[in-house]
């Protein structure tokens, strides 16, 4: 039996972005400060993170797991990438690809329901985030574009961040919407590193890609990723990491430390500064919901300046991140451009 309703009834409520400038919530976080529970773990991750930025020293390494930018969250990353409160991203491939890039290209993310037949949605053409929706005929595009863009590159191993930048310049050339991640990151030289890039719609891509240009071609190369990373701790020994979610881009971002003492730097801190919000738990030992206070026990992260937020990100990371601008603790703080500082070092390597 038919539908009764129409492709363009589901995607007409489009998904809107929070503007953490709109709203100071010092007042409320400070009396959540006296408040008990998770209430006031956030309010003292939220000092934590104002704290990284009074640190003007301090690289702060943002890392997003999880679905961010489509359930409403791209906007306050922006304003953090704008106001210098981020000096580096580490995130999964959907979110700046599938999710960033592909708003702007001109498609969005629609509030839907989960209370429908899937089955329905899959001949529509229409996949499912939970209550959100994408046009799965515009989600092709994005792959194509990836693999567009893979084409005019010189061929050759790439780490994320060089494709991703090549990503941003794709979106200066052809007219696409500036008001995006992949592109405030470009203009500010804040390196985006997504180590498992081919797990998202880049991949499809990047398939398509090498598959019809076998003997010479654009690849990925992790390893490269991680190299990089661990340059911008060498080069900048304080760090504080604000985690949204866990997964691989956590990880990534706590063995920075480990990586750069395997390669000599004995000298190298810990992270300095550490929060992470999740709603996963600790007791199976899974990455999303290891500790702070566990990484300490592998030299990660110091552990006098660590919160741990369980909390849904679409909540606390408005919250967090909006303590810590209205505060304005960063005024003053300079972009550290670390793609012009890793882009030098590959010229003389």
């Amino acid at each position: 039996m038919a539908s009764a309703i129409t492709k363009q009834e589901l995607l007409s409520d489009q998904v809107k972005h929070i503007d953490i400038k709109e709203t100071n919530v010092v007042p409320l976080i400070d009396q959540m400060a006296d408040t008990a529970f998770q209430a006031r773990n956030l309010a003292r991750a939220a000092s934590i993170v104002d704290r990284m930025q009074k640190d003007h020293e301090c690289a702060v390494i943002l890392t997003l797991a999880g679905s961010l930018i489509s359930s409403g969250l791209k906007q306050v990353i922006i304003d953090m990438l704008e106001n210098n409160m981020v000096d580096a991203i580490v995130s999964t491939g959907a979110n700046i690809v599938d999710q960033d890039f592909f708003e702007a290209l001109g498609f969005r993310h629609y509030k839907g329901t989960p209370f429908i037949d899937d089955a329905i949605l899959r001949d529509m053409h229409v996949d499912r985030i939970y209550d959100t929706y994408i046009d799965e005929d515009d989600l092709r595009v994005c792959d194509e574009t990836t693999g567009k863009i893979a084409d005019s590159m010189p061929h050759g191993a790439y780490s994320s961040r060089e494709f991703i930048i090549e990503m941003a310049r794709y979106i200066e050339a052809n007219g696409h919407d500036r008001n995006s991640i992949v592109y405030k990151a470009y203009e500010k030289g804040v390196p985006i590193f997504c180590p498992a890039f081919s797990d998202c719609s880049a991949g499809f891509g990047l398939v398509h890609h090498q598959w019809n240009n076998p003997g010479s071609h654009v690849s990925i190369d992790s390893v490269k990723d991680f190299r990089e990373l661990t340059r911008i701790k060498i080069e900048n020994d304080r760090t504080g990491i604000f985690m949204i979610g866990g997964g691989v881009p956590k990880n990534f971002t706590q063995d920075i430390v480990v990586a750069a003492e395997v390669l000599g730097y004995e000298d190298v801190s810990m992270h300095t500064y550490a929060v992470q919000i999740t709603v996963a738990d600790e007791r199976d030992g899974a990455l999303s919901g290891s500790t702070l206070k566990e990484a300490s026990s592998w030299g990660k992260v110091d552990t006098v300046f660590e919160q741990m937020v369980y909390a849904e990100a679409t909540i606390a990371m408005p919250l967090i991140a909006g303590y810590a601008y209205h505060r304005r603790s960063w005024e003053g703080k300079k972009a550290k451009n670390f793609n012009e500082m890793l882009d030098r070092q590959q010229v003389t390597a």
